[in-house]
C-alpha cells in the first residue's frame, strides 16, 4: 500500500514528482490543466521526458489524473455533455502519454431528474469514452457524498453502471470522506466491515484501483462533500487504522486530497500522519 497525494503541476508536470517527493509522497494524482475549466493542457515532448525521467529515478507511482470538475455526464445540457465526453478523452490520453493508471473522475448530478432518467446517458457516455481511448488506460468512476442529486453515493449506483457499460477498463476509486458522508460507517470495524461487503457484492472488489483517503467535517450520513485533515475530522485516527487495516485495501493506493494545516493542499505532516497509521495497522 502506497500513501500518495494530489500534486500541482504548475511549471511542468515534471515538478508533480519534486512536490510529492518533498512532502514524502509515493503515489501522485495531478489534474492535466485548470479543474474549473474546460480547456485541457498539451504537453510538450520534452516535459512528458522530464516527468518520466523524474518518476523513474525517484520510484514514485503509481500516478493518476483527475478529470475537470465540470464533467457531468448526467446533465441535460448535450453541448456540456460533448464537453465533459472530450475533456474525459483528452485527460485518459494524457494518462497514455504520460504512463499513468487512469483517470478519476465524478460521474455528475441527476440535479433532481432521478438516477434511473439520466442512467441510460451515463452508460452511453462511459462507453464512448472507454472506446475513444488507449486499451491500457482506466476511466475511474469516484463515488460520491450523495449532495445536489450527485450520483454515485450508493455502491449499487456504480455496479449497475459497470455492468452495463460492460469494460473491463471501466474502475472505482474510493473516496472515504464521501462514503463516510453518504452514510458508510468506516469509522468502526462493524460498519466498515459491511461496507466493503456490499462493496465487493455491488461493484467486485477487483475494481477498486484508488482511494482517496479524506477525513470528513461532515458527520456520517451528513450528505456534504467536505474534506479534512486526517485525525482531524469525524472519521479520525482511529477510523482511518480501521480502514488500512482491512485486506480490501492492501494493494491500493491511497490518495490524500485534504486542505492541508497551511490550507494548501496535502502536505508532509497528513502524510506522515497516513504513514503512521499503515505502520500501525501492518503491525497489528
Amino acid at each position: 500500500m502506497k500513501i500518495g497525494a494530489h500534486v500541482g503541476t504548475s511549471g511542468g508536470v515534471n515538478k508533480a514528482i519534486d512536490r510529492a517527493e518533498e512532502i514524502g509522497a509515493e503515489a501522485i494524482q495531478i489534474f492535466s490543466g485548470a479543474p474549473q475549466a474546460w480547456r485541457r493542457k498539451e504537453y510538450r515532448p520534452e516535459e512528458v521526458e522530464a516527468y518520466k525521467a523524474r518518476a523513474a529515478e525517484t520510484g514514485i507511482g503509481p500516478a493518476y489524473v483527475h478529470g475537470v470538475y465540470l464533467v457531468n455526464l448526467a446533465t441535460d445540457n448535450p453541448e456540456n455533455l460533448e464537453k465533459g465526453i472530450d475533456a474525459l478523452v483528452h485527460d485518459m490520453k494524457v494518462c497514455h502519454l504520460l504512463g499513468s493508471l487512469g483517470v478519476i473522475f465524478h460521474i455528475g448530478s441527476h440535479r433532481g431528474a432521478g438516477y434511473e432518467h439520466v442512467f441510460s446517458q451515463v452508460v452511453g457516455s462511459v462507453v464512448r469514452i472507454v472506446e475513444a481511448t488507449p486499451e491500457e488506460t482506466w476511466l475511474i468512476l469516484e463515488n460520491s457524498a450523495g449532495m445536489g442529486g450527485a450520483i454515485g453515493s450508493r455502491f449499487e449506483e456504480l455496479g449497475r453502471i459497470i455492468s452495463e457499460a460492460g469494460s473491463p477498463r471501466v474502475r472505482v476509486c474510493l473516496d472515504t470522506q464521501h462514503a463516510f458522508a453518504a452514510g458508510y460507517d468506516l469509522k468502526t470495524k462493524a460498519g466498515l466491515e459491511a461496507a466493503m461487503s456490499e462493496f465487493d457484492r455491488e461493484v467486485g472488489l477487483d475494481r477498486l484501483v484508488a482511494v482517496h483517503a479524506n477525513d470528513s467535517k461532515c458527520p456520517l450520513a451528513g450528505g456534504v462533500d467536505r474534506h479534512e485533515n486526517i485525525g482531524e475530522g469525524h472519521i479520525g485516527v482511529d477510523g482511518f487504522e480501521n480502514i488500512l487495516a482491512h485486506p480490501a485495501f492492501a494493494d491500493v493506493p491511497f490518495l490524500l486530497e485534504v486542505p492541508g494545516y497551511a490550507n494548501e493542499g496535502p502536505d508532509r505532516r497528513n502524510v506522515e500522519t497516513l504513514k503512521s497509521v499503515r505502520d500501525r495497522a501492518a503491525a497489528s
